[in-house]
């Protein structure tokens, strides 16, 4: 959590302004049904305050006759001996309303509360009329003013409510999506950062779980959750401050049942917990699934084992159906349980006001805002135990992520890298190289090839034909000995530069969805469009790039599906080539490329070989006969090296394989 927070330092300010808007938001619902409540006592039941007479055009005074009369200030159902002051009060008999005069205010009140006959024997002997229309109307006219001041704040609170809640929500929402953006950008291009043995290790599904899945979940906690918990918190102490000013009895008969809620909180948290992290497990092995065995349909189909890997498919979202059923079933226990609650609190408040209105110690009003408060006193409990789920889920995926983050890249370009003109000179000194503990695939290898020389490496296969490229860019480090390229150490050179120096066309090529340009020039905005089309046209990839409808703007399609194997990897010499290595290395860059596409690119791979040090890995001795020299490499190290005509004149392990190939063709 504490790490999760340090997100929020650029936006203080937003979250300040957050935190008051939602002080405000908290005043305004709480006010709401005091509003109400005073209306329904001070003007709905307004008949129950005894008039007195006043001097006309006081105001808030009415006629009556010809009487001006105004309400009774003082506390209508207090004792009062003050005889000099004449009281009049409006009774309610058989649905018609009736004006008295009563001794006192004391009076007033018994008389307000009496039985029927009480009443009616009281009318009856005051000589009292039923009130017309238009008398009724002139004495409630205050109260009507009032109702309608209420309202009119009500409504004023209401609308206080909306813009206060979408200025809230706004502010949140914008800062959570920027931190969001920020946590991407920051996963994503660490993931870049990370060396090749992560990849090889960690399944694609996975990281694309964490940079989508697991960003949006942590998005959650920034929009939502933190302010809501606060919200939330700071409402429930709200509502209990406020019941106990207003009345501490019927206040504790609402907090009866908190025990009760506060034991089934704590057991939805428990279970809550359990489920989400479940849930979260589930959905990564699925998308894990999902992306290794989508990129590798070819297979699946080829082998006929759709309905075999139909069933595992079906297993895993067996498992995540289960985990979001049982996620949903611990809601569906718990809100139910909380409203239930709520439910014995309002039978319990409505009982309790409900004798204390009729024996006078509560008016009505009261017992309204009470009502109100209680139904509403159970939400933010409820709400509150959620988030604390919601907020298990989202601290769950930033670990995921931050585990991401916390994988450190094994290969790190040194602090003050060492300013070097790549012109070709690779030297090998007494290499060792494992890529597992010290099983090593590479045994004190030794070479060196000079600026603008063509060399091959040959063997059977894991003999660390391919292993020697990959150090060349520095994608592993080694265990001994040195690298030097263009006699500095290559941990002393900048990777970016290093690698920059290095154009590697290998045997499976891969293209990304966009266009043909794109993928030529990987985006790359110093790369002309003129430059593009000319690459391609020196290993004649012009010659079905033109015939396309749309030309070098042409769509690839994912992992370029749509094109053949050979014109996969003309797209990939021209790649190459657009960026004008100083070091060309192909592993296996032939091997896909049928014998007439062979024959037409080998002019274009002079060309792109010429004044360039190259490296060339083949199975097929055919293509690198011409080499300045091979080296034949076995069980991981260096047996021969010549050229081709010296090593069969050796009669070694190359005229071995070279035999063995002529007996195979």
């Amino acid at each position: 959590m504490k790490r999760l927070l340090s997100y929020l330092k650029p936006h203080k300010t937003v979250m300040a302004a957050a935190t008051a808007l939602v002080l405000l938001i908290i005043v305004v619902e709480l006010y709401r049904p005091i509003i109400i409540g005073d209306a329904i006592d001070d003007y709905i039941n307004g008949y129950y305050t005894p008039y007195t007479v006043t001097e006309a055009g006081t105001p808030g005074a009415v006629r009556y006759g010809d009487l001006s009369l105004a309400k009774y200030a003082g506390d209508a159902a207090a004792p009062s001996g003050d005889t000099d002051i004449r009281f009049y009060q409006l009774f309610l008999y058989e649905e018609r309303y009736y004006m008295a005069e009563a001794l006192t205010a004391e009076e007033s009140t018994l008389l307000r509360d009496a039985d029927t006959d009480a009443l009616a024997s009281f009318l009856e002997e005051s000589g009292a009329a039923p009130l017309t229309r238009d008398q009724l109307k002139e004495l409630r006219r205050p109260d009507f003013t009032g109702i309608l001041i209420a309202a009119g704040l009500y409504l004023a609170m209401l609308l206080a409510g909306f813009a206060l809640n979408a200025a809230d929500t706004w502010m949140l929402q914008k800062m959570g999506q920027q931190i969001i953006y920020t946590m991407r950008e920051e996963v994503f291009s660490h993931i870049h950062s990370l060396s090749l043995s992560f990849f090889n290790t960690t399944p694609v599904g996975k990281l694309v779980t964490r940079v989508s899945n697991d960003t949006e979940a942590v998005n959650e906690l920034f929009t939502t959750i933190l302010v809501k918990l606060f919200k939330n918190i700071v409402k429930i102490i709200g509502y209990a401050v406020v019941m106990l000013s207003i009345d501490v009895r019927m206040a504790l008969c609402s907090f009866a049942l908190l025990p009760l809620v506060t034991g089934l909180t704590f057991f939805f948290r428990h279970m809550s917990r359990k489920a989400y992290q479940l849930t979260r497990n589930r959905i990564t092995e699925l998308n894990t699934f999902l992306s290794e065995h989508i990129s590798g349909m070819k297979l699946i189909q080829i082998f006929a084992r759709e309905k075999e890997k139909y069933r595992e498919f079906e297993t895993k979202s067996e498992q995540l159906y289960q985990a979001n059923w049982r996620e949903v079933m611990t809601f569906a226990i718990f809100r139910p349980a909380i409203y239930l609650v709520s439910v014995l609190a309002m039978i319990l408040i409505i009982g309790t006001g409900s004798a204390s209105v009729l024996s006078g110690t509560l008016s009505l009003g009261t017992l309204f805002i009470f009502i109100t408060y209680i139904s509403s006193f159970f939400e933010p409990i409820q709400e509150l135990a959620e988030q604390f789920g919601t907020l298990q889920s989202s601290l769950a995926s930033a670990e995921k992520l931050f585990s991401v983050l916390d994988e450190q890249p094994e290969i790190v370009s040194p602090e003050a890298p060492r300013a070097v003109q790549i012109r070709g000179r690779i030297e090998f000194r007494h290499v060792w190289f494992a890529y597992e503990k010290e099983d090593y695939i590479l045994k004190d290898v030794s070479f060196v090839i000079e600026p603008g020389q063509r060399v091959a490496f040959v063997g059977a296969t894991g003999a660390g034909k391919s292993s020697v490229l990959n150090l060349i860019g520095r994608y592993f480090d080694i265990q001994k000995g040195e690298i030097l390229i263009d006699g500095v150490n290559i941990k002393d050179i900048d990777t970016d530069v290093l690698r920059g120096a290095i154009g590697q066309v290998q045997q499976d090529v891969f293209l990304f969805t966009g266009d043909i340009k794109s993928n030529i020039s990987l985006r790359n905005e110093a790369i002309t469009l003129d430059e593009v089309k000319r690459a391609a046209r020196i290993v004649h990839a012009d010659s079905f790039i033109e015939k396309m409808p749309q030309g070098y703007d042409a769509p690839v399609t994912e992992r370029g599906s749509t094109l053949s194997a050979g014109q996969r990897q003309l797209l990939s010499f021209a790649r190459t080539l657009a960026y004008n290595p100083a070091i060309l290395v192909l592993d296996e860059a032939t091997a896909n490329i049928d014998t007439e596409t062979e024959s037409m690119i080998t002019s274009a791979l002079e060309k792109l070989m010429e004044g360039r040090t190259t490296i060339m890995v083949a199975h097929r001795l055919s293509t690198i006969q011409h080499a300045d020299n091979i080296i034949v490499m076995h069980q991981g190290r260096i047996r021969e090296s010549g050229t081709h005509q010296e090593l069969l004149a050796q009669n070694g392990l190359y005229k071995n394989l070279y035999d063995l190939q002529l007996v195979d063709a």
